[in-house]
């Protein structure tokens, strides 16, 4: 079992902060298992809803609609995230800490991708979660 995300002094791995004071890099594994345990539904939550309520077959339609939007963004974030890793590992290889600059727009970069992953993780299972349950075939 892959242990969620712990903070890093202070600063969870969504914050530019976090790379900057030196946290890992975490694997979109870890970011994943951080999303599963926590509450956070993704900032889809309230269309996932709306989709959830309407009668079937509009329903399983628009959920699954939904759930291909969010892969397709997600593939593209995985790949950006990736190059950003990378990045980071250079940057961090390339210079002592002490010659760091407080704010880069490497820290800033991956944090952000960071952020989508946890957003399409949380979406997703938010997803998933609405398809699992029966859907009202008559509208009632």
């Amino acid at each position: 079992m892959i242990k969620p995300l712990e903070p890093f002094q202070g600063y969870r791995a969504g914050h530019p902060w976090y790379y900057r004071l030196g946290g890992p890099i975490p694997t979109p594994r870890q970011i994943r298992a951080d999303v599963e345990s926590r509450d956070y539904r993704g900032y889809l939550a309230d269309h996932i809803d709306t989709a959830a309520a309407k009668p079937e077959p509009q329903r399983s339609e628009a959920l699954r609609a939904l759930r291909s939007r969010v892969l397709d963004e997600m593939r593209a974030d995985l790949t950006r995230y990736r190059e950003c890793a990378q990045e980071l590992r250079r940057f961090r290889n390339a210079c002592t800490e002490d010659d760091r600059p407080i704010t880069c727009d490497v820290y800033t970069a991956i944090s952000l991708k960071t952020a989508h992953l946890i957003n399409a993780f949380a979406n997703l299972r938010t997803i998933e979660e609405a398809l699992s349950k029966q859907g009202d075939l008559f509208g009632f």
